[in-house]
């Protein structure tokens, strides 16, 4: 965990590697709970039986449940001892979901701070996440995010 004063001295951090977070068991759990929060049933998350004849040997994560846990990951790798007024998703450069993620699997995030420009509304940062499965070659994920941070 790396902890920083404030969003301006994470932004003097422009161009590092950040960390990793703790590694994150996906459960069956969590992937049916975000199947009934998005509406997204297909088999190969939810029907334990079926899915171990699939493709995949089991159930797998959603994409977009990997996606959903960068948040999450972000505030296990870095601080800031001065909280902003606000920080807001503002959207994401580029993702690939290069893996799947297999129920039961642990998964962490590698995060680098690729870009920190401010402007009027606050400090746009871009981070670049590499979600790890462990064990595996290939990273189930990788994305570029932006978050808005309000001093």
């Amino acid at each position: 965990m790396q902890e920083f004063a404030d969003v301006h001295a994470l932004a003097a951090a422009k161009g590092s590697h950040l960390g990793h977070s703790p590694w994150h068991t996906v459960t069956q759990e969590q992937v049916d709970r975000f199947a009934d929060a998005t509406g997204d049933h297909q088999w190969i998350h939810v029907d334990v039986e079926r899915a171990a004849a699939g493709p995949f040997g089991g159930t797998i994560a959603h994409g977009f449940l990997s996606l959903s846990l960068l948040p999450m990951f972000s505030w296990q790798v870095y601080r800031l001892r001065k909280a902003p007024a606000m920080a807001i998703n503002y959207g994401l450069n580029r993702v690939r979901f290069l893996q799947p993620v297999r129920v039961g699997s642990r998964v962490r995030d590698g995060l680098e701070l690729v870009d920190a420009a401010e402007n009027a509304k606050g400090i746009l940062l871009t981070m670049r996440h590499e979600v790890e499965i462990e064990g595996g070659e290939r990273p189930a994920l990788v994305a570029e995010a932006l978050s808005l941070v309000v001093p």
